[in-house]
C-alpha cells in the first residue's frame, strides 16, 4: 500500500505551510472539543445545572492527570520532528518506538494513581456535597480513559511530527459523531446520568486512538518498524524525556493552579460552578485555533531546527502572530455581543446565563494575550527550549493562586475575581513568553545556537545509540 505522504516544512512559504498544516489540527481539535461540548450540553439540558456542575467540578483535576502523561509523551514528538527535518529515517523510527515506551508507561501510571485519588482530591477541593457522588463517578471514568487517550495522542503526535496532520482528523470526526450519538442514547434514552456521558466519551476515545494507530502502522512507511528499531535507545529516550518533563511540569502546574481556582469557584455555589463550566467549555473552543497554530509551529520549528534553518522560524512566528491577533479581535466582538446567547446553549437557568455572559465579556478582553502564549510557546518548544515551558507554567500557577487571594482579600469584587484571574493570568504568561522570545532568541541568537545543539550526531554503533 502506498505510504501516507509526509510533509517537509523546511521549504516553501511559512504562513501557507503553517495554515495548511494547522487547518486539519484545528478541525480535529474542534471535533475533540465536541466530546466535551456534547457532554456539557446534553448533561446541562437533560439533567440540569446540578449535573452540569458535577461534570464541571472534575475538569481541572482531570486535566492535571492527563497533562502529566501527555506532557512527558510530547517530548517524543519534538525529537521525531527534529530527526525528520534532519533526514535521518532510521533514527525517526527509533524515536517513534521509544516515544511509545515513554507515553504508555506514563499514561498507565498516571491513570492508576488518578483513579485511586479521585474521592480524596474532590473532597479537598471543597466540591459541594450535593454533587460529590456524580463528580466522583464522572471523574473515575475519565481517569480510566487516560491510557485510551494516550493511544490517540501518541499516534497523532508522531504523524504530525512527520508532517501528516490529516490522518488523526479523520478518526476524530468519526469518533466525535459517535460520541454525540452515544450521549443521547446513554443519557437521554437509557437514563444513565453522568456515568453514561462519561462512558460515551470513553468509548469514542478508544475508537479514535486504536483506529488512528492501526491505520498509521498499515499505511505510513515510518511506522513500519524492524526489530532493530524496537530496541531501547538511551540517547533518543533521554532527549525525549528531557524535553517532555518540563512540558509535563508546565501543564501540571497549570492544572494545579486551575484546580486551586476551581476550589475558589466551588465556594460561590452551584450557579457559579455551572457558569464557570459553561464559559470554560466555550473558551476551550476559542483556544483551538491558538492551539492548532502552536502545534503547527512546534513541528515547523522542530523540522527547521533539524535542517539548520532558524531564519524560517522567525518568519513563521511573525506571520502567525498577525493571524492570531486578527482572530482575537474577532472573538472579542463575538463574546461582547453574543455572550449570553452562547451560555444559553448549555443551560436554561437565567441566573447562570446572566453570570456566564458577563464573565465572557470580561475574559474576552484578554484573548490576545492567550494567543501570544500559544504561538510563542509552540515555537520555543519546537527549537528545544522546553525548560521555558516549566518557567511559564510557574507564571500561570502564581497568577491563578495569588490573584484570587489578593482580589478577595483587598477588594469587594466577589465572584468576578474568578474570570478576572483567568484573564490577568493570560496577560502575565503572554508577556513572559514574548520577553523570552525577544531576549533568548533575538538578542542572544538562541535559535542559531539551538540549531547547532539540537541537530543529532551520526550513529556510533549497531545498537543505534547516538553520541
Amino acid at each position: 500500500m502506498r505510504a501516507v505522504k509526509t510533509k517537509n516544512m523546511t521549504e516553501g512559504k511559512p504562513l501557507l505551510l503553517l495554515a495548511v498544516f494547522a487547518l486539519p489540527l484545528l478541525l480535529g481539535n474542534l471535533f475533540q472539543q465536541a466530546y466535551n461540548l456534547a457532554d456539557t450540553m446534553i448533561v446541562g439540558k437533560l439533567l440540569g445545572k446540578d449535573a452540569l456542575a458535577a461534570v464541571g467540578a472534575t475538569g481541572s483535576v482531570s486535566f492535571l492527570f492527563f497533562s502529566v502523561s501527555n506532557g512527558i509523551g510530547s517530548g517524543g514528538g519534538i525529537v521525531t520532528a527534529q530527526l525528520f527535518g534532519a533526514g535521518k529515517k532510521d533514527d525517526v523510527k527509533r524515536a517513534i518506538v521509544n516515544s511509545a515506551y515513554i507515553m504508555f508507561t506514563a499514561a498507565l501510571v498516571m491513570g492508576s494513581v488518578a483513579f485511586a485519588l479521585v474521592p480524596t482530591v474532590l473532597r479537598f477541593m471543597g466540591t459541594p456535597a450535593d454533587i460529590l457522588p456524580d463528580s466522583i463517578t464522572y471523574m473515575r471514568m475519565t481517569c480510566a480513559s487516560v491510557p485510551l487517550v494516550a493511544v490517540y495522542n501518541y499516534a497523532a503526535s508522531m504523524q504530525r511530527a512527520l508532517g501528516d496532520s490529516r490522518t488523526p482528523l479523520y478518526f476524530l470526526i468519526v469518533a466525535s459523531v459517535m460520541n454525540v450519538g452515544m450521549d443521547f442514547l446513554f443519557v437521554g434514552v437509557f437514563g444513565m446520568g453522568v456515568f453514561g456521558a462519561a462512558l460515551a466519551t470513553m468509548l469514542s476515545q478508544l475508537l479514535a486512538g486504536v483506529g488512528s494507530l492501526l491505520y498509521a502502522v498499515k499505511t505510513n512507511e515510518y511506522f513500519r518498524i524492524d526489530r532493530e528499531h524496537m530496541r531501547f535507545d538511551a540517547a533518543i529516550s533521554k532527549r525525549a524525556v528531557r524535553l517532555g518533563i518540563p512540558l509535563a511540569l508546565q501543564w501540571s502546574m497549570i492544572a494545579i493552579s486551575t484546580t486551586a481556582l476551581q476550589r475558589v469557584v466551588n465556594t460561590f455555589g452551584t450557579v457559579a460552578i455551572a457558569a464557570y463550566t459553561a464559559t470554560g467549555r466555550l473558551e476551550q473552543l476559542v483556544q483551538q485555533p491558538y492551539g492548532s497554530m502552536s502545534m503547527a509551529l512546534s513541528n515547523y520549528s522542530g523540522q527547521n531546527i533539524g535542517a539548520g534553518k532558524p531564519e524560517r522560524i522567525r518568519e513563521g512566528l511573525r506571520q502567525s502572530l498577525a493571524a492570531v491577533g486578527a482572530f482575537s479581535l474577532l472573538m472579542f466582538a463575538v463574546m461582547q455581543i453574543f455572550g449570553n446567547n452562547l451560555i444559553g446553549m448549555f443551560v436554561k437557568e437565567a441566573d447562570v446565563i446572566e453570570m456566564g455572559g458577563r464573565a465572557l465579556r470580561i475574559t474576552s478582553f484578554f484573548y490576545l494575550f492567550l494567543g501570544l502564549i500559544y504561538v510563542t510557546r509552540g515555537t520555543l518548544n519546537g527549537v528545544g527550549d522546553a525548560f521555558f515551558s516549566f518557567v511559564n507554567g510557574i507564571v500561570e500557577m502564581v497568577g491563578r493562586i495569588c490573584l484570587p487571594i489578593i482580589m478577595l482579600g483587598y477588594t469587594d469584587i466577589g465572584v468576578w475575581c474568578i474570570w478576572l484571574t483567568a484573564g490577568l493570568t493570560w496577560m502575565l504568561a503572554g508577556i513572559s513568553c514574548v520577553l523570552r522570545y525577544r531576549s533568548w532568541v533575538v538578542r542572544k541568537s538562541g535559535l542559531v545556537s539551538a540549531g547547532k545543539e539540537n541537530r543529532f550526531p551520526r550513529k556510533k554503533d549497531r545498537a543505534g545509540q547516538v553520541a
